[in-house]
């Protein structure tokens, strides 16, 4: 058997995070520009092969540092492990027998780390893509991104919703639906609705993030799940206003209003401020970036952000500002 070889790409989230994990509605798309990628091979024992981040040597103190700071304390091994296990336990449990041949996996990704663009779900993804290769195991596809979802929150205790896994799964610009009428049970798995848009719709965006203020999403998701479910007032109803400010841009894209995309963009992000204290290095990006007309809001729960500009002039000036604060600044690809 030749080498198996998958991928799955960055996202971000365009408008209604963090509302995903709460009954709301979001529209997200993917960003092609950075990607996780797996390769399997049969072999005649099962391996994973550790990569940078999974190592435990270090020449010095200082590289240590270092690379807990990139990757943080977990590389991908842990992902790639539990992602198997939970593969078997789906086709145990559709009897869906598995041949006896084993495999070597391996992983690399270009995701930057722990800024909120979904590499932790990237490796889960590209590793189910060929698991099910291998194997030759179907998987009805809208079950898939609660399969993924599973395997971070029930095997690894990572908090998150199913919006990463969604746009992953399915790829280019997709709305989704998680309300208490969308949801539905599939195969023992909570799945919502899902609408493939036209990517064609979306006006000029851009990604910014900072690669020194990464932080791990279940810092911002688990208080946020912890006060959601003690009842608190200010989150439930900004969950509500984040499914209807979906609503309404969807409405815009389908319309080709920018200027209502501008503006629900910027509302998401105003919302999420007035529901969270959040870190003041990830908002001075908000802030520079509307400083010279952007839209702006956070690409997921990390250190990116994400928006809309007029021309190639203004984002011009949009990398001029973001390069006085430190960020990154690209066009996603779709």
């Amino acid at each position: 058997m030749s080498e198996i070889f998958t991928q799955a790409f960055a996202r971000a989230g365009l408008i209604g995070n963090p509302s995903d994990g709460y009954y709301g509605k979001t529209i997200a798309f993917s960003v092609k520009n950075f990607a996780a990628s797996v390769w399997l091979v049969e072999s005649p024992q099962l391996e994973i092969l550790p990569q940078a981040s999974d190592m435990s040597i270090y020449a010095s103190i200082n590289e240590l540092h270092s690379s807990v700071g990139r990757h943080g304390y977990y590389g991908g091994v842990r992902l790639i492990k539990a992602t198997i296990k939970r593969f078997f336990d789906y086709c145990d449990a559709t009897a869906q027998p598995l041949h006896e041949r084993n495999f070597t996996i391996r992983y690399d990704s270009t995701i930057p780390q722990q800024v909120g663009l979904a590499g932790s779900s990237a490796i889960i993804v590209a590793t189910l893509r060929a698991l099910m290769q291998f194997y030759t195991v179907s998987i009805d596809k809208v079950v898939q991104p609660s399969l993924v979802l599973s395997v971070e929150r029930d095997e690894l205790g990572i908090a998150g919703g199913l919006q990463d896994r969604v746009i992953q799964i399915y790829e280019g610009l997709v709305q989704m639906d998680f309300s208490k009428q969308a949801m539905e049970q599939i195969a023992g798995y909570e799945c919502g609705r899902y609408t493939s848009l036209e990517v064609s719709a979306l006006p000029p965006l851009y990604l910014a993030y900072r690669p020194d203020t990464s932080e791990p999403t279940e810092v911002f998701h688990n208080d946020l799940r912890t006060r959601y479910e003690k009842g608190d007032r200010v989150v439930h109803e900004t969950m509500v206003r984040f499914a209807a400010l979906t609503d309404q841009a969807a409405v815009a894209l389908d319309q080709r209003d920018d200027a209502a995309l501008f503006n629900a963009i910027n509302h998401n992000f105003d919302l999420r401020d007035a529901m969270c204290v959040l870190n003041p290095r990830h908002t001075e990006m908000i802030s520079v970036a509307r400083s010279v007309g952007a839209s702006a809001k956070y690409a997921g729960s990390g250190g990116a952000i994400v928006g809309s500009y007029r021309d190639q002039r203004q984002f011009d000036d949009l990398r001029r500002a973001m390069d006085t604060i430190g960020c990154v600044l690209l066009k996603p690809q779709y």
